[in-house]
């Protein structure tokens, strides 16, 4: 299953570069807080503890977003596979590699379980800005994944709205002889964006809410 939820992370530009399906990796030391220590404080308490019956396996880390080690481990994936439609890469997802999101305050965490991973992402962005809806060509595509072909079937979710805005998508992926499934959320509250990913074998939907709900209480709580 690691090359099947590598290729999707890869998809989706993952905000942590598939830090949490690294579960053997030792927690990242923390970069030098991005502004201030209030900002960082507020970015850290965004962020979800960890789940019942899960463990961070990443993080926290906090830093300028693109500067971030799980961040640049994402883009470098991203540079090594090769993907039917390249423009699929980053969209619906905080793109570090546009220089506005690169260079905001962020905060990464990741979860680890037997049954799967959950990877977080907080940013404060320069304006109250949201990324755009999966384009229709990137709903379905194929790419090669360290010389396996990986197919990808996306579709969108009716979760109910979160925060200013929101958005939630479910994406198969198959190849490899493998298959396996990430639930993505995206939540804005002011300048604040919250991205998480979700992985396993299988991810519901009514699981994804309720992770969003959470999500969304604790952005509440820093910008309320």
């Amino acid at each position: 299953m690691r090359k099947a939820i590598s290729g999707i992370c890869l998809s989706m530009v993952a905000v942590a570069g598939c830090s949490a399906d690294e579960s053997s990796a030792a927690p990242a030391a923390s970069s030098p807080p991005p502004a201030s220590s209030a900002d960082a404080a507020k970015l850290r308490a965004a962020l979800l503890p960890a789940p019942a019956g899960m463990r961070i396996s990443y993080g926290p880390e906090l830093g300028a977003f693109g500067s971030l080690k799980s961040t640049q481990q994402g883009l470098a994936a991203v540079r090594q596979a090769k993907l039917e439609r390249p423009e699929c890469a980053g969209a619906a997802q905080l793109d570090a590699a546009k220089p506005d999101v690169a260079k905001a305050p962020g905060a990464v965490i990741a979860f680890a379980a037997e049954r799967g991973s959950i990877t977080q992402a907080v940013v404060r962005l320069p304006s109250a800005s949201f990324p755009a809806p999966l384009p229709e060509q990137c709903m379905a595509y194929t790419a090669d994944v360290g010389g396996s072909k990986i197919s990808y079937k996306t579709k969108a979710l009716s979760m109910p709205t979160k925060g200013d805005e929101s958005r939630a998508y479910l994406t198969t992926a198959s190849g490899a002889d493998k298959n396996a499934q990430i639930g993505s959320v995206m939540i804005r509250r002011g300048t604040l964006v919250m991205s998480m990913l979700v992985v396993g074998k299988q991810v519901k939907p009514s699981g994804l809410y309720e992770l969003a709900d959470l999500a969304d209480k604790s952005l509440a709580k820093v910008t309320g």
